[in-house]
């Protein structure tokens, strides 16, 4: 159990009240088959707004990674903000951990809530499921935004030192962290400039709050990612979409977001933000608003070959 304070459960608290100030409501819903979806939801959804779905990664739940953007966004669209299967209060019985049954769990979360149309974010593995609902639900997405996403990594990738991991095994350790010095690791790896000298007991803190709960079941969803993985099987989406990456990215290589721009074609545009890691979300996040809130609000530009954090469009 955590001491009698507990740093990342207090701020836990602030996040949630954050998005309830926001207009945004706590939601559970039984999706059938022993499957349960949280998601946080627009306290009263506005005909006259657009519809956007935030997804989150692997890190932590839907309002640790997306709670910079809950304040800009939320006057702008209807904002739905689901914890993926096995984090927050959502929960499954059933075995599949393909990302595959992630997008069919938020496609049918949002059915649930008599939403048909949207745009999708998704950052890290949350663009692993993005990418999914595109390819599986084409006709119910309007734009895409896919941050640090490695969707085009293969199994083979790892055989040949791509990653700072030499084995899906030792990916797990990092991501799932159970001790202070794997945390450490981990903020190495996901920040361009990681916080450093940071006490034991807050790490502690953190593993105990946020990194116990479905432990088996998390590991399997990255076992799951890498298994098998060839860009030959990929579905191609022909969505417009905005590709956000970090310079210095080590979980997911800049190449990656290359061989994505290159897989989607046309319809997409890189945005390669300078002095910032995996964790741009984090990092960036005046800069990642920027080019999401251009992307999804103003008029589609014509496709350009990738952009610079300072805004100078490169052809």
């Amino acid at each position: 159990m955590p001491g009698c304070f507990s740093l990342t459960a207090s701020r836990d608290r602030c996040f949630r009240y954050s998005f309830s100030s926001h207009g945004l409501k706590s939601t559970t819903t039984d999706l059938g088959e022993g499957t349960i979806m949280h998601c946080w939801v627009p306290k009263s959804h506005s005909q006259s707004k657009p519809t956007l779905l935030l997804i989150h990664g692997i890190g932590a739940n839907a309002m640790w990674q997306w709670h910079e953007f809950v304040a800009p966004l939320a006057s702008r669209f209807n904002l739905y903000i689901p914890d993926l299967i096995f984090f927050g209060d959502s929960f499954s019985t059933r075995p599949d951990r393909s990302e595959t049954f992630q997008a069919q769990c938020v496609v049918g979360l949002l059915e649930a809530h008599g939403v048909k149309k949207m745009s999708v974010a998704g950052i890290s593995y949350g663009g692993f499921v993005a990418y999914s609902m595109a390819a599986q639900f084409g006709e119910r997405i309007e734009r895409l935004v896919l941050c640090c996403a490695g969707v085009c990594t293969e199994e083979k990738d790892m055989e040949k030192g791509m990653f700072q991991v030499r084995s899906v095994e030792e990916a797990v350790s990092i991501l799932l962290p159970q001790r202070p010095q794997q945390v450490r690791q981990l903020l190495k790896i996901s920040f361009h400039k990681p916080a450093k000298n940071v006490p034991s007991c807050f790490l502690n803190d953190f593993i105990e709050v946020m990194c116990t709960e479905h432990l088996q079941e998390r590991k399997g969803l990255i076992q799951a990612l890498h298994k098998d993985r060839k860009l030959s099987d990929l579905p191609k989406i022909s969505h417009p979409t905005l590709i956000i990456w970090g310079e210095h990215d080590l979980v997911f290589p800049l190449e990656l977001a290359h061989r994505l721009k290159r897989q989607i074609g046309e319809s997409s545009q890189l945005v390669i933000l300078k002095n910032a890691g995996h964790a741009i979300n984090v990092e960036k996040p005046k800069e990642m608003y920027k080019h999401m809130k251009s992307f999804l609000i103003d008029p589609l530009p014509p496709p350009k070959q990738e952009s610079r954090s300072n805004g100078r469009k490169v052809d």
